[in-house]
């Protein structure tokens, strides 16, 4: 673990173990953080996607930790890129997040924030799936351009409070985000829509949006719930 202290906050290059692989990630903890949000990112993406990145970067602005990590190992990301078979595998993609969370629940920096996953594309999917494995530790779940469908089998049973984003000019996934929206349960659910957005987000201004939505939804449920409960 390479750990560098940068303004009060706490950045890692860290290895997950997962059975027998590492995954690679950067974890990025701002000082007095009280929830650590963690990246699911799209098909044929990475821990270096500029898009997580720029929100995450917004997301620590506010005093939430990230954790930023490869789903595949630098092995099947070579096979993947000749296949692309893994990046649609939303099972194995939810299994290995599942076991991240486990590893932030025992890793001594994490274990007392309060969790959210941020889900792009397929990512989403894999998100969802994990929340419903995770109903008691995971509070929070944001979509980007998310595929919230592919997590069919999982949505009703899904607790964390749920925002679903999508670009104005993405027609059919803001089709399988109406169907999947009216497909969770939790009663703290939202769609929201960013007009003249596409897929990516390329748009003046969109990907800001998407992280003041993604921000106000984190802070509502990591760290105001839970000051709300406190006070109670």
């Amino acid at each position: 673990m390479k750990e560098l202290s940068k303004m009060g906050k706490k950045s890692m290059e860290v290895q997950i173990p997962i059975g027998p692989i590492y995954l690679n990630g950067n974890l990025d903890i701002p000082e007095g953080a009280k929830g650590i949000v963690v990246f699911a990112h799209g098909s044929g993406s990475s821990r270096f996607s500029s898009r997580n990145r720029y929100v995450a970067q917004e997301l620590q602005k506010e005093g939430l930790g990230t954790l930023l990590f490869d789903l595949l190992t630098a092995e099947e990301e070579r096979i993947d890129m000749v296949t692309a078979h893994l990046r649609f595998d939303i099972d194995l993609l939810a299994n290995r997040l599942v076991d991240v969370t486990n590893w932030l629940l025992s890793n001594l920096d994490t274990k007392k924030l309060n969790i959210g996953y941020f889900g792009a594309s397929t990512g989403a999917a894999a998100a969802l799936i994990a929340a419903k494995e995770h109903a008691n530790v995971v509070m929070a779940v944001v979509s980007r351009g998310g595929r919230p469908d592919l997590a069919e089998n999982a949505l009703q049973d899904v607790k964390a409070p749920t925002l679903l984003i999508v670009g104005g000019e993405d027609f059919q996934v803001i089709e399988m985000n109406e169907w999947a929206l009216n497909q969770l349960k939790v009663e703290q659910k939202e769609l929201k829509i960013v007009p003249g957005a596409t897929h990516l987000f390329e748009e003046p201004g969109t990907l800001e949006e998407v992280a003041n939505l993604a921000g106000e939804w984190f802070k509502r449920y990591l760290l105001e719930e839970k000051d709300k409960l406190i006070a109670d």
